[in-house]
């Protein structure tokens, strides 16, 4: 009963919506009428070149580096990236990339602790994991 009333309810919300959308794409004007005139164009100034130097470099492993300092705050940002996500997974049995993301936070044989605990004791902030079809990463900022 709950899970028809839920069904029912979500039905009214996407009726909705699709009726405000089709009303506002009537009353919405051409892509001609909203662009500015080309004098105005003309008139913006190019943006300037971004320059961010960093360095690479692949250490014997395979892992690569990549480092940019910025000495105005001191911390440090690490993001580390893996090449792995849900589109290595086989057909019809999905999850284990984010599982395996979970599983990574709970330490290991040489650190057996959860991983959250030993970073915040040096300072760890904003510390986190995400997955997607593409890759597993891990981030977090140290003093």
């Amino acid at each position: 009963m709950r899970h028809a009333r839920r069904l029912a309810l979500l039905g009214g919300v996407a009726s909705t919506l699709l009726i405000a959308a089709a009303a506002h794409a009537e009353g919405t004007p051409s892509a001609a009428a909203v662009a500015p005139p080309a004098a105005a164009q003309e008139r913006l100034a190019p943006l300037p070149e971004v320059d961010i130097p960093f360095t690479k470099f692949v250490l014997n492993n395979g892992l690569t580096v990549i480092v940019h300092e910025d000495h105005k705050v001191p911390i440090v940002a690490v993001n580390i990236w893996y090449h792995v996500g849900s589109k290595n997974e086989p057909e019809g049995r999905s999850g284990f990339a984010h599982l395996f993301e979970h599983l990574m936070f709970n330490g290991s044989e040489n650190y057996n602790t959860d991983f959250f605990k030993g970073t915040e004791l040096l300072g760890a902030t904003d510390q986190n994991g995400t997955t997607n079809t593409d890759r597993t990463n891990y981030f977090q900022n140290v003093p």
